[in-house]
């Protein structure tokens, strides 16, 4: 597949989050912050004070600290707790004054706190109060992190004086601002030393430090160090390089990281990530391109931890088979021109279709082959006594004509408009939902469903697999286009080019050095069934462009498309099952 990367364009500036950061944490400026308040809520309380100290690998850089005049009395309990009282603050510096100064002084930092909602909240209220934006800093609280490592054989509870105890801090907290602040960044350190050994060795890993993740699996974090923050496909691997699961994402790092915290729920994930050692990066140019080379790798190595979209030769047909009278047959790959509807993610969703035709119209459900004039007149069986079968078996002395109109009648409803058998279905359906029989209406609705839905992906398959060869493009944000070379519905080439460069080079060498593709049996596509579904989506958004196509690529005006949400079907049981109601309420 080839594939031209996207020039860099300037973006935007926005503030980044733990999953964008990636940086080791002995190179991240910490700035550990204290506040004492008049209360304890920002909605009707001041701050008397902040304290701070900015550290980074172990060393301080600065301390900051100011008394803050709240614009109210300090309560008396409050100056007992602190030792702040009112006439000490009457002369303190406004918040206007202080915040600022604070602020210029954590710029580019992440904040820490002890209880950090308590401290970040009284900060954010009065950056609201004075009209400032808040800068978005990251957040780190030492309080949950705490509770993840400390147990209670350590300390009787994570308060902060306990705390700054038990890892001998070089102060002691007492309420005020800067003292607290100071022992905060020991309990800090303290903390990192702990988490180290579990995998917690950049920022981003911060983040979930506190969530109840199994410590082997957290310490698995470190196979997402050195993976691309860009779109493509990730390998996880274990034991002799064994292929344990593949997955895509718009951002491989971030995703793959996301396996070691507590956003993964998935048990059976848990286990594979017990097992993997490596994780190996497939980057892609788009997310198109990712998303087929998922499956393209899944159905090579078939991942005992993927769950879908593994083995694609076990789809299923449904065959209007090529003899004298033809008939349905479930089969496994598409043969010879006879009619197929498909593909079925299995054989009994596949029979579920069978009898949906079979409920409609008279094909013959008997598997022997008939010839087309018998020698010698056979009994009819009981289908051919319910109307269900025209009984081509029993034709000996000339061929049964009638026959070849049900043969007309299912290719159409196979090929093109299935409205003969939404009807017939759909009216069967009304009358037992009219008569309260609504189990058995649900499983008539469902083969019926599973029949418009065989029909629609066949009869959108069918021409692009066909297709020699198709070029599209789309613009992309950046102002260029992806481009894409579609052979027989697989992805042969595709490419994505920047602002304001001349497309048609890149369309010109994409079709030069593009996969060749062999011809497949229509309305079989030349690749895995869901990655023709993948590119058929991509190719019916709005702002996709056709550059070049080989074949007439169309689709029949009255298809089973139209009859996929079965809004006929609905429109019908609503008017029966209305008509039902009236006629009770008249009796």
């Amino acid at each position: 597949m080839s594939i031209t990367s996207t020039r860099g364009q300037p973006g935007t500036s926005v503030q980044p989050s733990f999953a964008d950061l990636g940086t080791p944490l002995q190179d991240v400026t910490f700035v550990v912050v204290d506040l004492e308040t008049t209360g304890s809520r920002a909605d009707d309380a001041g701050i008397t004070e902040i304290g701070a100290v900015k550290v980074r690998g172990g060393e301080v850089l600065g301390e900051f600290q100011s008394l803050v005049n709240p614009g109210r009395p300090v309560p008396a309990f409050v100056a007992r707790l602190t030792g702040i009282t009112t006439t000490m603050v009457a002369t303190a510096p406004d918040p206007d004054l202080v915040l600022p100064s604070f602020l210029e002084f954590a710029h580019d930092a992440v904040l820490v706190a002890h209880n950090a909602p308590f401290d970040i909240g009284f900060l954010r209220a009065a950056c609201a109060e004075l009209g400032y934006a808040w800068p978005g800093f990251a957040v780190v609280d030492t309080l949950p992190l705490a509770r993840r490592v400390v147990t209670r054989d350590e300390a009787r509870n994570h308060k902060l004086s306990t705390l700054a105890a038990l890892f001998r801090a070089g102060t002691s907290p007492d309420h005020r601002a800067l003292a607290d602040a100071r022992a905060t960044v020991d309990v800090l350190h303290g903390l990192l030393e702990r988490l180290a050994p579990l995998g917690v060795t950049h920022l981003e890993d911060l983040a979930t430090a506190s969530d109840p993740v199994p410590a082997d699996v957290r310490r698995k974090a470190t196979l997402a160090d050195g993976l691309p923050s860009s779109p493509g496909v990730y390998l996880f691997r274990g034991p002799d390089d064994e292929v344990l699961y593949v997955g895509t994402s718009t951002n491989i790092r971030q995703r793959v990281r996301s396996y070691f915290t507590a956003a993964e729920k998935r048990r059976r994930m848990t286990e594979m990530v017990r097992i993997a050692h490596a994780v190996t990066p497939v980057v892609c140019a788009t997310p198109l391109e990712a998303r087929v080379r998922e499956l393209r790798l899944i159905a090579e190595h078939a991942p005992r931890y993927n769950r879908r979209s593994k083995h694609p030769e076990r789809r299923s047909w449904v065959r209007l088979t090529d003899e004298a009278y033809p008939r349905l047959s479930v089969v496994s790959e598409v043969r010879g021109d006879a009619p197929h509807i498909g593909p079925f993610t299995s054989r009994r969703t596949a029979s579920a279709a069978v009898e949906a035709v079979h409920d409609a119209l008279s094909l013959r459900q008997c598997t022997q082959r008939l010839p087309l004039v018998a020698r010698e007149r056979r009994s009819p069986c009981a289908l051919a006594g319910l109307d269900q079968c025209s009984a081509p078996c029993t034709a000996v002395e000339t061929p049964d004509v009638g026959y070849a109109a049900v043969v007309a009648e299912a290719t159409a409803a196979l090929t093109g408009d299935p409205g003969v058998v939404v009807r017939a279905l759909g009216e069967r359906v009304a009358r037992l939902a009219a008569q309260e029989r609504f189990e058995e209406a649900g499983q008539v609705t469902a083969r019926l469903r599973a029949f418009v839905g065989g029909a629609a992906r066949a009869q959108r398959l069918d021409p692009l697999s066909r297709c020699a060869e198709l070029v599209a493009g789309r613009p992309t944000p950046a102002g260029g286009w992806e481009l894409v070379v579609v052979r027989h519905a697989r992805l042969a080439a595709t490419a994505v080019t920047g602002a304001g460069e001349d497309p048609w080079p890149v369309v010109h060498a994409l079709r030069a050095t593009a996969e060749v593709v062999d011809a497949p049996t229509p309305p079989a596509p030349a690749c895995h069934p869901e990655e023709a579904a993948l590119i058929l989506d991509w190719l019916d958004q709005p702002d996709v462009r056709l550059v070049d196509v080989s074949d007439p690529w169309t689709c029949p005006v009255r298809s089973a498309v139209a009859h996929a949400d079965l809004d006929d079907v609905a429109a019908t049981v609503a008017l029966a099952v209305g008509e039902a109601a009236d006629t009770m309420a008249a009796c």
